[in-house]
């Protein structure tokens, strides 16, 4: 006897959580290497990708439910 509810299967709001969540730590690693890391130039372009995964995890939430 097996029914949809038996399996644990990831549907595509649960995928897209997990993307958020890891691009979220994503973006959190790059500003914080920015940051503390590195004191010059290249500091600047770590925070703005980091910036720039946070955006993305933004979108990727606001997805959840309308895909």
């Amino acid at each position: 006897m097996k029914d949809k509810e038996s399996k644990k299967m990831m549907n595509k709001n649960t995928v897209l959580g997990w993307a958020t969540l890891i691009m979220l730590l994503m973006g959190i690693l790059l500003i914080c290497l920015g940051a503390f890391r590195y004191n010059d130039v290249a500091g600047w372009g770590f925070v703005a990708v980091g910036i720039g995964f946070f955006a993305n995890a933004w979108v990727f939430n606001a997805l959840k439910g309308r895909v």
